[in-house]
């Protein structure tokens, strides 16, 4: 086996990444070496690229990015025993302590000392990555490798959807990124008999009717609240998942729900947003479920399982894909906004 790859690399405090020869990860005892055949760009990934404040205070270069990924186990360490050379994987990119209040209690996905793959360890955008035993998850074969690249977002919206059944529920998802895209999606095959898809930018609006919205509203054009209000006979939507952490999205999605209704914050606000609490939360009876990640392993079956199904269609939401040399254009692409998810495929896309 080769003892160097081609990685995508964060090589020092500055925008931009750097393709560089890297050693091969050594595969410890309790890990498995995964040779990388798609990995998924993230959000996360663009602040790193950009080098924003909340990515200069929390890498530490130099390091190989990314989290997102699907690919086939090379060698396994001496411990493992669950996987095998030749199966087909993805991974849980939350790397937990085990031994924190949190993943005692079975809340792994807020573990406080958590290390996340490509941000605190090096990370899949790479021609191999190790990650733990533990992390892995097999995936179906039949599922293409740029599909199973992107389970963690899909992942996210299942938690942030299902976290309390919508069932026959008026769903309101305020933000139409790759995650919000996929809590449309999840909240169709979940049997919600209203899905409306708030965003301002059109071609994502369109993305999410694609994936399952049924009604698409642009906040720029469209009287937001006073429509959800008139599509529920005036109530107001039993749930709204907010995912662009907008304070006017934030505000519009309290004034919109029900009374007794539930509001899940995914999104994440680049500043502290002002709310009234009274009359918005506590007046109203509002379930406000602060949302992070995945649950460990809960999550992973429910996308399993609702990838099998027909009612959930996960091909619209992957947009682009380029090699790994391309890296710097599908940057681009993911900050221009005319995109759903960007793939990199380490061997030729196809």
């Amino acid at each position: 086996m080769k003892t160097t790859m081609q990685a995508i690399t964060k090589p020092e405090r500055a925008p931009g990444f750097l393709i560089r020869e890297v050693p091969v990860p050594e595969c410890g005892p309790d890990d498995v070496l995964v040779k990388v055949l798609a990995a998924s760009v993230c959000g996360t990934d663009v602040h790193i690229y950009t080098w924003d404040d909340w990515a200069s205070a929390r890498l530490k270069p130099p390091l190989t990015i990314g989290h997102e990924f699907a690919g086939i186990i090379e060698k396994v360490g001496s411990n493992v025993r669950r996987v095998k050379p030749g199966d087909f994987v993805s991974a849980e990119s939350h790397i937990i302590c085990g031994r924190c209040l949190q993943c005692r209690t079975g809340q792994f996905h807020t573990c406080q000392n958590v290390k996340i793959l490509g941000v605190d360890t090096n990370g899949c955008f790479a021609e191999y990555v190790a990650v733990p035993e533990n992390n892995i998850w097999v995936n179906d074969p039949h599922l293409p490798p740029y599909l199973a690249s992107a389970q963690e977002p899909l992942g996210n919206a299942v938690f942030a959807t299902l976290v309390e059944p919508v069932t026959a529920a008026s769903v309101a998802i305020f933000g139409c990124g790759p995650t919000g895209l996929c809590a449309a999606a999840v909240a169709k095959a979940a049997g919600a008999a209203l899905v409306v898809a708030i965003d301002v930018n059109p071609y994502r609006l369109d993305l999410a009717a694609r994936m399952g919205a049924y009604v698409t509203l642009n906040p720029l054009e469209d009287d937001v609240v006073g429509e959800l209000k008139r599509r529920t006979d005036g109530n107001g939507v039993d749930v709204v998942i907010e995912m662009s952490g907008n304070p006017q999205a934030i505000n519009q999605g309290l004034e919109a729900i029900r009374l007794g209704g539930r509001f899940t914050a995914f999104g994440l606000p680049s500043k502290p947003v002002t709310i009234d609490v009274a009359e918005k939360i506590i007046f109203k009876g509002t379930r406000f479920l602060g949302v992070s990640g995945r649950r460990m392993f809960e999550t992973w079956y429910q996308v399993a399982a609702l990838l099998r199904t027909e009612r959930l269609n996960l091909a619209p939401l992957v947009t682009h894909k380029f090699p790994m040399s391309e890296v710097d254009e599908a940057m681009q692409v993911m900050q221009s906004g005319q995109s759903g998810k960007v793939v990199l495929m380490v061997e030729p896309a196809h």
